[in-house]
């Protein structure tokens, strides 16, 4: 411990755990980060390998997002037979003023 004092341990039926803490604890902080390292190359060996990581997805995401709007089947739009979007966007918020008129006026 380099010339430290050593605390007195008041325990003196601590675990192994417990009595290597104490111990670390001793440790200057760049002895600390030796210690973590040496102990964390000494588990490596001891750690399952890593799974091979899921090989992407044979599909195209473009594809599965077809497939899912397939399963969802067709949808109901709105005024279909506008074609123009500039003109079928003015017929909505036409609309939603319309029902939302009563509200504005105090009528409702």
């Amino acid at each position: 411990m380099r010339g430290r004092e050593q605390k007195a341990n008041p325990v003196n039926n601590t675990s192994p755990l417990e009595k290597a803490l104490a111990l670390a604890l001793e440790l200057t902080p760049g002895e600390r980060i030796l210690l973590i390292e040496r102990i964390a190359a000494s588990v490596e060996g001891d750690m399952p390998a890593p799974t091979a990581v899921k090989e992407q997805s044979e599909e195209h995401w473009g594809q599965s997002i077809l497939r899912l709007l397939d399963e969802i089947g067709p949808i109901e739009l709105v005024d279909p037979e506008i074609e123009d979007p500039v003109e079928w966007v003015k017929a909505q918020r036409k609309k939603e003023a319309d029902r939302l008129k009563p509200y504005w006026n105090g009528e409702a």
